[in-house]
């Protein structure tokens, strides 16, 4: 799939109150790497609103979290320990209207999985957000698929994001299934690079961003050569790359 490294726009409202909205997906791995590189990658990417995987959810969990959050110019919106690991960090650019942590059926034997959602309103935009980290397990991801396109509607807004470590490449069931739903950020307007996995040796695409009908994706990838992100960074900072995307979301 042809892709370019042309600069991404940045964050900005319209005069018709319609915003361009920066959104980074990222799995930190617990915060147990480099966390002053994770820092310099997440302000890099100069976000609007961050969607964490893996975010730290046992000792001191809220301290880590925000000790990110402040080091990359961001706050804390939801998620951590109550979810069980997907988190939201956001720009003060973002008004908060509501928030929700949601724990997903347990399925004895394997982690806990849950999700992470907020509503904000950007300029005169108003945009639902969830962050996911789906199963290693394929009939227990491709559930949980299903319930992320079921909560995704239950917040109510027309307008939506979601991104997340789906422990699955393009082409495969679950991926498929969301696809049905909401549309693939890259497979829309590819940007940057595509595989996610590892950030060592990346071969694989497992971490994607999803928006429903109405937002414009203006580019979506790794953002492997955005000023300021640097390759040692990226590889020190956790095991997987980040996707970042810039959306133009209507006005509400």
């Amino acid at each position: 799939m042809a892709t370019t490294d042309t600069p991404l726009p940045a964050s900005r409202t319209e005069p018709d109150g319609s915003a361009v909205v920066r959104v980074l997906s990222y799995n930190v791995r617990s915060m147990r790497d480099d966390t002053d590189a994770l820092a310099r990658v997440v302000a890099a990417c100069e976000a609007d609103l961050v969607l964490l995987q893996e975010a730290p959810r046992f000792f001191r969990w809220r301290k880590k979290l925000a000790r990110l959050a402040a080091a990359s110019g961001l706050v804390v919106l939801s998620g951590g320990a109550p979810a069980a690991g997907p988190a939201l960090l956001c720009s003060l650019r973002a008004t908060v209207e509501r928030t929700g942590d949601v724990l997903l059926p347990l399925t004895p034997g394997l982690h806990r999985r849950g999700l992470a959602t907020a509503v904000v309103r950007i300029g005169g935009a108003r945009l639902g957000v969830l962050s996911c980290h789906l199963s290693l397990r394929a009939d227990e991801r491709l559930a949980q698929a299903g319930m992320v396109l079921d909560h995704l509607a239950g917040l109510g807004v027309e307008h939506a994001v979601a991104g997340g470590d789906l422990n699955e490449r393009p082409g495969g069931p679950t991926h498929r299934r969301l696809a049905e739903g909401v549309r693939d950020c890259w497979t829309a307007t590819p940007w940057g690079g595509e595989y996610t996995s590892t950030a060592a040796d990346p071969h694989q695409r497992i971490d994607a961003l999803f928006t429903t009908a109405g937002v414009e994706v203006l580019g979506c990838g790794v953002p492997r050569s955005l000023p300021g992100v640097d390759r040692g960074d990226l590889v020190a900072a956790t095991d997987h790359l980040p996707v970042l995307a810039a959306l133009r979301v209507p006005a509400s």
